[in-house]
């Protein structure tokens, strides 16, 4: 593996996820959660949302040191429509019986800032779930799986036994697409593996 030490990365992001996909290709990181502001603007598509996000979460974990710092979010979109994290579980079954036996995209915008220097990408997948029955959804439910994540689901989790297809990233769908990922922090020199 290639030698991080000579940069610091900060994750500004209390995923767990995204820290044990980093983690996954050699890329330590020092976890910096952030607090901002979620809320959609008037007239915002999905697609910049996620990607103003993603750089005003990367924004407010910035360093005077010149650290390289990513920030990253995801949304889960059904008819135009983000579908967030369930209130509880009246909000998750009407999010899955909206998403179920149709397909839907997940968008993964990731920013990776140090100093003056900003770079956003964003991927799309496009999701495909199976028909669900209720009481599929309530057991689901019961697991604790789906009460904290985007659209009510994890893909990585009981929740891939939703999906009939799955096209673009996989990663990207958890949280933190690592094709596009590794290439954005290759730019701002942190490596992983052997590149």
């Amino acid at each position: 593996m290639s030698d991080n030490s000579t940069r610091t990365l900060i994750l500004a992001s209390s995923s767990p996820r995204r820290k044990a996909l980093l983690e996954q290709l050699g890329i330590r990181c020092e976890v910096r959660p952030v607090d901002i502001d979620e809320s959609m603007r008037e007239g915002e598509t999905p697609r910049g949302y996620v990607e103003r996000l993603a750089l005003e979460k990367a924004r407010a974990a910035r360093t005077d040191d010149g650290a390289v710092v990513l920030g990253a979010d995801t949304a889960v979109v059904v008819d135009d429509d983000i579908l967030g994290k369930p209130r509880d579980f009246a909000h998750a079954r009407e999010m899955l019986k909206r998403l179920a036996d149709r397909e839907h995209e997940v968008l993964t915008a990731v920013a990776v800032v140090a100093g003056a220097h900003e770079e956003v990408v964003t991927t799309t997948s496009r999701v495909v779930f199976g028909p669900l029955a209720d009481e599929t959804i309530e057991a689901y439910w019961a697991t604790g799986e789906p009460a904290d994540k985007a659209g009510a689901y994890a893909v990585q989790g009981i929740a891939g036994a939703f999906v009939r297809e799955l096209h673009g990233s996989v990663t990207g769908v958890i949280g933190l697409p690592l094709y596009e990922t590794v290439e954005l922090l290759h730019r701002f020199g942190i490596h992983a593996l052997s590149r």
